[in-house]
């Protein structure tokens, strides 16, 4: 019987995730594009929400993008901004996007190596210089991404379902 005086977990509650951020495995992260990579944290369907690491290893325009929910980062490694704005996100710092806000992802030529948590509701909408969407990301395809990734790798497609709630 569940005894939330004695601290158990309720039986229908989902199990808790804790990993070590940053793995030891180079096959844990999955490709996006051309020198960036995701590390899953979180892939929950019921909220289609997702955590995540974001790994850079080139400087330039990652995407213009925009979301339809708040985003929550915090920058562990290396440095990144936003075109639109006049600030930069260095090692340390907390971002707050507002939702719908358009904005354009830079790393900076001096910057070898970025890494950030994001922590983001709903999904990613990619525009281009017009504004006109050109493609999404929501936490199903980024399932679709890592199963492909895991199986192709040697980890086993199902590697991902240890992430997803």
């Amino acid at each position: 019987m569940y005894d939330q005086m004695k601290g158990s977990t309720h039986p229908l509650a989902v199990p808790e995730i804790a990993e070590m951020a940053v793995p030891t495995d180079e096959r844990v992260w999955v490709p996006q594009a051309s020198n960036v990579w995701f590390r899953p944290l979180l892939l929950n369907t019921m909220a289609g929400q997702w955590c995540n690491l974001l790994r850079v290893r080139k400087s330039g325009v990652l995407s213009k993008h925009l979301h339809p929910a708040p985003v929550i980062g915090y920058v562990i490694e290396g440095k990144w901004h936003y075109l639109e704005h006049d600030w930069v996100a260095e090692r340390g710092s907390f971002v707050f996007e507002p939702p719908g806000e358009i904005h354009t992802l830079v790393v900076p030529e001096d910057c070898e190596e970025m890494i950030t948590f994001f922590n983001i509701q709903g999904c990613m909408y990619y525009v281009d210089d017009d504004n006109k969407h050109v493609g999404f990301e929501d936490v199903f395809t980024k399932i679709d991404m890592c199963r492909k990734h895991y199986e192709e790798v040697g980890l086993g497609a199902d590697y991902v379902d240890q992430f997803i709630r």
